[in-house]
């Protein structure tokens, strides 16, 4: 992976914010001429720093999900099968694997809190699970 440069680094900022922003307004807010920033995404691609775009939707607040980070402590040589299982869940929206008093970290995401509590009773039933703790996300304050 190469080393990120400045420019680099507040293009990737600039296009976290705006994914769809235009190559020329980028550039302006940059301070470079087009062709770099294009030149630039093209490169960050290439090299496997940059590896979509995506949609960002409203809120989940306002919309009533309910959202978690759950961090799940595994025994032994397990990991491979609870991520397998983990992989299954629709609620899962991502899944790390961490170092620490954890193992994996999985963002969670459900319609209602009913909907959630079966996440976790799932999730805490899985073979190789021995502990678990999660959070509620209440509001997001930056993304």
């Amino acid at each position: 992976m190469p080393r990120l440069t400045d420019l680099d680094r507040r293009m990737i900022s600039a296009l976290r914010k705006d994914g769809r922003a235009p190559v020329a307004a980028l550039a302006e807010q940059l301070g470079v001429a087009r062709a770099t920033v294009t030149s630039r995404i093209e490169k960050l691609k290439a090299a496997g720093v940059i590896v979509g775009f995506s949609v960002r939707v409203h809120d989940h607040n306002e919309t009533g999900e309910v959202r978690a980070i759950s961090f799940i402590e595994v025994v032994g040589r397990t990991t491979d099968h609870v991520i397998a299982e983990l992989r299954g869940f629709p609620e899962i929206m991502a899944l790390h694997t961490t170092n620490g008093g954890w193992d994996l970290v999985a963002e969670i995401s459900c319609e209602n809190l009913r909907d959630f509590d079966e996440v976790l009773r799932r999730v805490r039933g899985i073979k190789g699970v021995v502990n678990s703790e999660t959070s509620l996300l209440l509001s997001s304050v930056v993304r």
